[in-house]
């Protein structure tokens, strides 16, 4: 009879197994790029991330916080209940309504800076994802505008992926008709292009690893 109760009881622990870990969980926080305007929500660069990361075997969900037409001050009002208690990590993409609208560049960069500040109080890591100005608000704006980013990269101690729309940007066959929002196309070369990048911030995570 003990030696049947042992071997249930065996049979138990086997049938258990180890607790699957959970998911590391991210928000891309953001405007209309990370939204996805004009595309179906599984084009959008949250979910075409998440399946390129998936297929390199990482276990992750990412939640996609983009609203389309936030400015960087928008962003902040929002920040609290947009990136929840047990976000793992944020990819940050905000500033192209601020540089669209030519808002004081300061202004981006006040909002940036308090964002980080709090994400940074909070605990939870940060991937900040760069912007430039248009070239049609002249070399004076651009030149306070871009640095606005490595400066609060550099700050925070972030890593900083410098230009959201690289290898887009002006390409007429990768943009919607508006020649601003990336196609399915385009959002495919993005994440082509910021991939590398956050696998290696990913692998700074206390929890990032392989799936």
């Amino acid at each position: 009879m003990l030696h049947l109760l042992f071997a249930l009881g065996a049979l138990a622990l086997v049938g258990a197994g180890p607790a699957s870990a959970e998911p590391l969980r991210l928000v891309a926080f953001g405007d209309s790029l990370t939204a996805g305007y004009g595309l179906p929500a599984g084009q959008a660069f949250p979910a075409r991330l998440q399946d390129a990361l998936k297929a390199g075997g990482h276990d992750v969900v990412i939640e996609n916080a983009g609203v389309s037409g936030d400015t960087t001050s928008a962003g902040l009002a929002r920040l609290d209940w947009s990136v929840p208690d047990g976000t793992d990590a944020v990819l940050l993409e905000l500033g192209a309504n601020d540089a669209l609208r030519g808002l004081d560049p300061a202004i981006p960069e006040a909002s940036l800076d308090a964002i980080l500040a709090r994400l940074k109080a909070r605990g939870i890591p940060v991937l900040l994802i760069g912007m430039q100005a248009p070239p049609n608000l002249g070399a004076a704006y651009k030149e306070r505008f871009d640095p606005i980013y490595p400066s609060l990269a550099q700050k925070y101690g972030v890593p900083l992926y410098p230009f959201f729309l690289d290898g887009v940007a002006g390409q007429p066959k990768l943009n919607l008709a508006d020649g601003i929002h990336p196609t399915a196309a385009g959002v495919d070369v993005i994440v082509e292009r910021i991939l590398p990048t956050v696998e290696a911030f990913i692998a700074t995570l206390p929890t990032g690893k392989p799936g």
